[in-house]
């Protein structure tokens, strides 16, 4: 009989899925330590150089800098699994569960955007808009203090599925593995996945890849956001819902406004809208239109919105390898 912690069981996640999940609401982001995010950061640094010399086509050569990258994840993380498994299995299951923890954001999401919070709340506005530039792409030098409110709120809402759902979805179905190739694919997107002269062609291929393994945690989040908002006390998934299901599309991305959509709902705030990047106005639609623009009060409720819509998901997650099982 397969012990039970044996990886590749089955069974082994129905631990695994709720242990990570505790720690990374425990422990946060472990800083000082080694974290395989990084060691992705510095593998897509030195790969990308020897496949454009590679192919000379930069639309071919991105496509097989990520697809080495990410099968190259999956890889080496099965093949370590399995060797430390094979000494122990209990051993294999206490790795499984760092990779995955390894994984997940949530807290450290949460911490970042509280940090904010909190200095706002103190009347340290200079500090929060260097705080909130450490975690958002646009300009924010000229934020005053609920813009700076809105900025924290959007990157909670849209973090959530990239820090949260979409690990814990591709862990269920595939394990710690599969979970840290859907942060290869995350972490490619974050570094290469720009429309600028140097990654438009070569990063295309990144950039539909991560939209594609995001697309269907991104419209899941709807649901898990709604359920999380009507069980809290804001009592609001009816309007989370309705607001992500209709307008969640009206985002540049295809899959971030979804998330937007439904915690502009569930806070009943406005969203996103036009916004200067490197100095140059986009022109973005808003979300939650019919809403007021969020106050510095909504950066917390959109913190605990989002950890009890992290509980949701790991839950759900469970269900979903539970049934896989079967």
């Amino acid at each position: 009989m397969e012990p039970f912690f044996s990886p590749g069981s089955g069974w082994s996640l129905l631990l695994v899925l709720p242990a990570a999940f505790l720690l990374d609401s425990v422990v946060g982001d472990p800083r000082g330590l080694p974290h395989p995010i990084r060691w992705m950061g510095k593998a897509i640094e030195s790969a990308e150089p020897p496949c454009r010399a590679l192919v000379r086509n930069p639309r071919q050569a991105g496509l097989l800098f990520a697809l080495l990258l990410i099968g190259g994840t999956w890889l080496l993380s099965s093949l370590l699994l399995g060797l430390v498994s094979a000494l122990h299995p209990l051993a294999g299951f206490v790795l499984e569960v760092i990779m995955l923890f390894y994984c997940l954001s949530a807290r450290s999401l949460a911490q970042a955007a509280r940090e904010i919070y909190q200095l706002l709340i103190a009347g340290e506005v200079d500090r929060a808009r260097q705080a909130v530039a450490m975690i958002v792409g646009r300009d924010v030098g000229s934020y005053g203090g609920d813009d700076i409110a809105r900025a924290t709120v959007e990157t909670v809402a849209e973090n959530f599925v990239d820090g949260v759902l979409s690990p814990l979805f591709f862990a269920a179905l595939g394990g710690g593995p599969l979970a840290l190739c859907y942060k290869m694919v995350n972490t490619l997107d974050s570094m290469v996945g720009y429309k600028n002269e140097r990654y438009l062609d070569f990063g295309r291929a990144a950039a539909r890849i991560d939209d594609l393994a995001n697309f269907l945690p991104a419209r899941g989040a709807v649901a898990v956001i709604s359920l999380a908002a009507q069980l809290s006390p804001l009592k609001s998934g009816r309007l989370a819902w309705e607001t992500g299901r209709l307008e969640g599309s009206q985002h540049a991305s295809p899959n971030a406004g979804y998330p937007e959509a439904a915690f502009a709902g569930a806070l009943g705030v406005r969203l996103n809208g036009p916004n200067y990047y490197g100095g140059k106005l986009v022109d973005k639609p808003f979300i939650g239109k019919l809403f007021a623009p969020p106050k510095v009060v909504h950066i917390d409720r959109a913190c605990s919105l989002m950890m009890r819509a992290s509980a949701l998901g790991c839950l759900l997650a469970w269900l979903l390898a539970w049934l896989l099982i079967l």
